[in-house]
């Protein structure tokens, strides 16, 4: 009987070297990838005050909110009233409701932190906070209407989500304004009224739509706490 020649059988045994070599590649490119995840498209964010109550919970010592934050959300649009926002303050800024966390001195443990923060194990090592966005560029705000609601370009805003913090007074709104808020700039607030230092606060101000880093989506923890961010 004619030797049957059987092309290709050894090949297997010729490829298993190459996925060994292949394997190392596809775990760096997939680590890669999910280094830049928090980078460019979404990251998660402590809430570690209580300015946005009860929409978002903080507090000192509690179990706070951690935040899913769409970094994609504004690539090709711009924030709305009404939109929860996470924005690094402006260097003009001179109040703040936040210590940033300071480095240990140890580089191993900095780096474990910062790579914490980017998961929202840890509060990030900068200043960053997260309001509602109440008015944009060319808008003019003010407070308040008969009715405790701001006005917003002549009209009263009802604003279903705002809390008033009984131990920080009595439940009505601060005067302000009118204030017209320079184009590519947003009069952003806490929905805690009485407890936020936001754009009404002294040294404080309208804040450049290029501090915003994203769109606060979903409340990612605790579990009890896990949904949508109306």
């Amino acid at each position: 009987m004619a030797e049957v020649d059987t092309p290709g059988a050894d090949e297997p045994a010729a490829r298993t070297p190459r996925r060994i070599r292949r394997g190392p590649v596809l775990l760096v490119v997939a680590l890669v990838l999910l280094a830049l995840l928090p980078v460019f498209v979404a990251r998660v964010y402590v809430i570690p005050s209580g300015s946005m109550e009860r929409t978002l919970h903080g507090c000192p010592g509690c179990t706070n909110d951690r935040v899913l934050v769409d970094k994609l959300a504004y690539r090709f649009s711009a924030p709305e009233p009404g939109d929860v926002v996470v924005f690094t303050v402006p260097g003009t800024w001179t109040s703040s409701e936040l210590e940033v966390p300071t480095g240990s001195g140890n580089p191993l443990v900095d780096a474990v932190r910062q790579l914490g923060a980017l998961v929202g194990v840890h509060t990030a090592a900068e200043t960053v906070y997260v309001k509602r966005v109440i008015a944009v560029g060319g808008q003019t705000v003010a407070c308040c209407d008969d009715r405790n609601r701001l006005v917003v370009d002549g009209v009263g805003v009802d604003e279903p989500f705002l809390y008033f913090l009984p131990d920080a007074g009595p439940p009505r709104q601060a005067e302000f304004g009118p204030v017209h808020v320079p184009d590519g700039e947003l009069w952003l607030m806490g929905d805690s009224r009485n407890d936020s230092v936001d754009s009404r606060a002294e040294g404080t101000g309208p804040v450049p739509a290029s501090q915003v880093i994203g769109k606060a989506r979903f409340v990612v923890w605790p579990p009890d706490r896990i949904g949508g961010i109306r």
